[in-house]
C-alpha cells in the first residue's frame, strides 16, 4: 500500500477527538448534498415521465383540423388514416366547452365527442373506476373529480347547455339530458375534472351541427419513439395534402415540457449549492487535520518523506471522504425514493401536504433515476472534492519541517 494512501486511512479513523467529529459530519454534509441532487432530479425526471404517459393516454397523438373550419366525410378519412402504417386509430371529434348541471350544481367542463364504435381503441379502458365505457345513445363518460364535485353516481341523468345559447341571443337551445355510463380515473387533477367524453352525435347536437366534425384524432402505436412517430406523421400529411393542418402531442404540450426541463435544471443549480456547501466543509477538515498534524508533517519531512507524498496524504484524505460521503448519498438517495410516497402520505397525516393533486394535478409522487445522471453527481462531486482538497494539501506540503518542529 503506497504510504500516502496508509497515512490518509490512518488518519481517518475515529479517535474520539473534535477532529473525528468533525470528518463524520462533512461526510454526512456529502451525503445528504448528493441524495438531495440526485432526489430532486429524480422526481422532476418522473414528473416530466407521468404527465407524458397521463397525456398519450388521454389526449390524440395527432390532430387533424380543415383549413375550412370543419371536416366533411370524417368516417372515409378515417378509414384512409387507420391503413396506414403506425396508425392505431382515427376518430372524427369535436371538442367544445358547455355548462354541466346537476341538482343546481354547474361547472364548465370541455365536451369530447368521439364515434362510439372506435371509442374503445381511442380510449383508455382501463382507467374505469365505475360504470363501463359506453357511448352508445345519450351516454356520457366523466372525470372522478367532476363526479365528486358535482355529486353524480353512475345511472345519474346531467345537463350539458350548449354554448350556442351564448353565441345566437335570439334563440334558446334546450339542455341535452344525458345519463352517466361510467366514470374515469386518468390520475391527472384537468383530465378528471374538467373533460366529459360522450358521443359524435351528442357533440353535434350541442353545437346544431347535421354531419361533419371538428378535428380528427389520430392514436399511434409508438407515440414516444421519435424516429417511428416522424414516420408515421409524415404519412398523415402525405395522405391528407395541404388542406389540412397536423399538430403532435409535442407541439401541443411544449411549453409544459419546457417548462417542467427548466424547473428541473434551475432546481439541480440551486440544490447543488448545498453539495457545494458540503465540499467547503470537506476543505475546512482538512484544514483543521493539517494544524493539529503540524509536528507529525515536521518529523516526516526530517525523516526524508517528500513534499509530493504529503501531499497526497491530504489529497486522498478528502477524496476518500468524498467517494465514502457520494457512495452512501447515492444509497442514501435510493432508500427515500423507494419510500417517497409512504414518507409523502406520513406528512399529510401529520398535516403537511408535500404533493397535493389540487396543486400538481398528479395523484402520486412520481420518480425516475437515470443512470447517467447519477454518473454526473458522482463524477462532479468527486473532482469538486479532490480540488477542494488541493489547497490545503499545497499548504501542508509546503511546510518547513524546522519551524513544524519548533512549534510543537
Amino acid at each position: 500500500m503506497p504510504f500516502a494512501l496508509f497515512l490518509a486511512l490512518k488518519y481517518l479513523k475515529p479517535k474520539r477527538s473534535l477532529t473525528s467529529a468533525v470528518t463524520v459530519f462533512s461526510v454526512l454534509g456529502v451525503v445528504l448534498g448528493v441524495s438531495t441532487v440526485i432526489i430532486v432530479r429524480a422526481v422532476f425526471t418522473g414528473f416530466g415521465d407521468l404527465w407524458r404517459e397521463k397525456i398519450l393516454s388521454f389526449k390524440p397523438h395527432v390532430t387533424i383540423q380543415s383549413q375550412q373550419g370543419y371536416i366533411e366525410h370524417e368516417n372515409e378519412l378515417c378509414r384512409r388514416l387507420e391503413t396506414l402504417p403506425g396508425v392505431v386509430a382515427a376518430s372524427a371529434s369535436i371538442e367544445t366547452r358547455v355548462l354541466a348541471e346537476y341538482r343546481r350544481r354547474i361547472l364548465a367542463p370541455v365536451v369530447i365527442g368521439v364515434d362510439p364504435s372506435r371509442a374503445g381503441r381511442m380510449l383508455q379502458t382501463t382507467n374505469m373506476v365505475e360504470g363501463a365505457l359506453d357511448l352508445s345513445g345519450d351516454n356520457i363518460l366523466i372525470g372522478i373529480d367532476m363526479a365528486r364535485t358535482l355529486g353524480v353516481m353512475v345511472g345519474d341523468h346531467i345537463l350539458l347547455h350548449s354554448p350556442m345559447n351564448l353565441i345566437h341571443t335570439n334563440e334558446m337551445r334546450f339542455p341535452e339530458e344525458l345519463v352517466v355510463s361510467g366514470i374515469y380515473e386518468a390520475g391527472q387533477r384537468d383530465f378528471d375534472s374538467d373533460f366529459v367524453i360522450t358521443s359524435l352525435g351528442v357533440a353535434r347536437d350541442l353545437l346544431g351541427m347535421r354531419t361533419g366534425a371538428l378535428s380528427i384524432h389520430v392514436k399511434t402505436a409508438q407515440p414516444l419513439n421519435v424516429k417511428a412517430f416522424d414516420t408515421c406523421v409524415a404519412a398523415i400529411q402525405n395522405e391528407l395534402g395541404g388542406n389540412y393542418t397536423v399538430q403532435t402531442w409535442q407541439s401541443v404540450d411544449r411549453e409544459l415540457f419546457s417548462a417542467l426541463a427548466v424547473e428541473k435544471n434551475m432546481t439541480a443549480i440551486l440544490v447543488g449549492i448545498i453539495t457545494l456547501v458540503a465540499i467547503f466543509c470537506v476543505t475546512v477538515t482538512l484544514i483543521v487535520i493539517s494544524v493539529q498534524k503540524t509536528d507529525e508533517i515536521g518529523l516526516l519531512k526530517a525523516l526524508g518523506f517528500s513534499s509530493r507524498q504529503v501531499l497526497w496524504t491530504f489529497v486522498l484524505y478528502g477524496w476518500i471522504q468524498c467517494v465514502l460521503g457520494t457512495v452512501l448519498g447515492i444509497g442514501l438517495a435510493y432508500v427515500v425514493l423507494h419510500n417517497l410516497q409512504h414518507l409523502v402520505e406520513f406528512l399529510a397525516v401529520c398535516g403537511v401536504q408535500v404533493f397535493p393533486k389540487s396543486i400538481y394535478g398528479l395523484d402520486h409522487v412520481p420518480w425516475r433515476v437515470l443512470p447517467y445522471e447519477i454518473v454526473q453527481v458522482a463524477v462532479a462531486v468527486i473532482l469538486f472534492c479532490s480540488l477542494a482538497s488541493f489547497f490545503p494539501a499545497w499548504r501542508a506540503a509546503r511546510m518547513d519541517p524546522v519551524e513544524a518542529l519548533r512549534k510543537e
